[in-house]
């Protein structure tokens, strides 16, 4: 009996300092998902979900522990030049995402990947956004201010655009300050206010013309070999009938010598 009153003993210390572990391992984990980032402020919002807020801080970098319970983020006024890939993936919550005033002037493909169930609103104004990126905005369904940023529009744009599914209502906020060809006259307007605008038309008459000259080719390599082959036949038909004209007179010839013979 004393020696199972041991054993039991041992493995029930053994057990608790095993559940202890595990007890602090997971408050650490839930520290770490919920607990605010770095230099940025949190607060719970009286309709539920935590706010970070991480305005005019000079942050070069998007910040990668922000809490996963984060429903809204402020990062507007800061120094970002670009929104990496998968850059606020684990927010699954976020419903507000500002990044409005910055430096921003890439947006890489599956920049806001991971929040398209979510996702309601997006500001990104009062960037240095030049080229609409489709692929950044892939899956989101959210409203986005795209205002202030210098847009250049060109046929890359126009083929965009159907590609996204943006709130139709954002992508007024792309106002041409560039396009190409320069030209087309929708400089100072909103893209999506000129529908009767082509700007692939240069395009369209450059592949036109590429088409024209690959038929081209195409074609007079194919008369090239007809009359090429047109003379060969003809040279060989040529040869031909002049060893046809050639039999009778050495037919001719081969009588006489057998006549000739025979008188002998």
């Amino acid at each position: 009996m004393p020696l199972l009153a041991d054993w039991l003993l041992r493995h029930s210390v053994v057990m608790c300092l095993l559940l202890h572990s595990l007890v602090l391992m997971t408050f650490c984990f839930h520290h770490a998902a919920t607990s605010c980032s770095k230099s940025c402020y949190c607060s719970e919002s009286e309709s539920g979900g935590k706010t970070v807020r991480c305005s005019n801080l000079q942050l070069t970098e998007i910040p990668q522990d922000i809490p996963n319970d984060t429903r809204r983020v402020y990062l507007d006024f800061n120094l970002f030049t670009t929104v990496p890939t998968n850059a606020f993936a684990g927010l699954q919550h976020l419903v507000e995402l500002d990044l409005s005033h910055n430096e921003l002037s890439q947006l890489e493909p599956g920049a806001f990947r991971g929040l398209g169930s979510s996702l309601q609103f997006l500001d990104l104004s009062s960037n240095k956004l030049v080229n609409f990126n489709a692929e950044a905005f892939e899956g989101l369904r959210a409203r986005a201010n795209l205002t202030n940023n210098p847009w250049h529009c060109d046929c890359n744009l126009q083929m965009a655009m159907p590609r996204v599914d943006l709130e139709p209502a954002s992508l007024t906020g792309i106002v041409c300050q560039t396009s190409d060809p320069e030209e087309n006259e929708v400089k100072g307007l909103a893209f999506l206010l000129a529908p009767d605008i082509d700007l692939c038309v240069a395009m369209k008459r450059t592949t036109d013309v590429a088409m024209l000259v690959v038929m081209f080719g195409w074609f007079t390599m194919v008369i090239s070999y007809l009359v090429y082959y047109v003379r060969a036949n003809q040279e060989d038909a040529r040869r031909h009938l002049e060893y046809l004209k050639s039999l009778p007179s050495r037919q001719g010839k081969s009588e006489e010598s057998s006549t000739i013979s025979t008188v002998v």
